[in-house]
């Protein structure tokens, strides 16, 4: 039974890690709140990503 448990859980942890984490966060009028901008950029990896996330956040903001 110990053994059907553990397959259990590594199939779910494998399929829950495969659902779409790598992407960059979409930009949208939440993720570029105050709030919601700060729970994101520290995520990226490099500084180009961040700076094209937050130029992304403030064309959206100009419309």
């Amino acid at each position: 039974m110990k053994a059907r448990h553990a397959a259990v859980i590594i199939s779910l942890s494998a399929i829950l890690t495969s659902c779409g984490g790598d992407g960059p966060p979409e930009v949208n009028s939440t993720n570029c709140s105050g709030a919601g901008m700060q729970a994101i950029l520290p995520n990226f990896t490099s500084e180009a990503e961040r700076q094209a996330f937050i130029d992304k956040c403030q064309s959206l903001a100009e419309k």
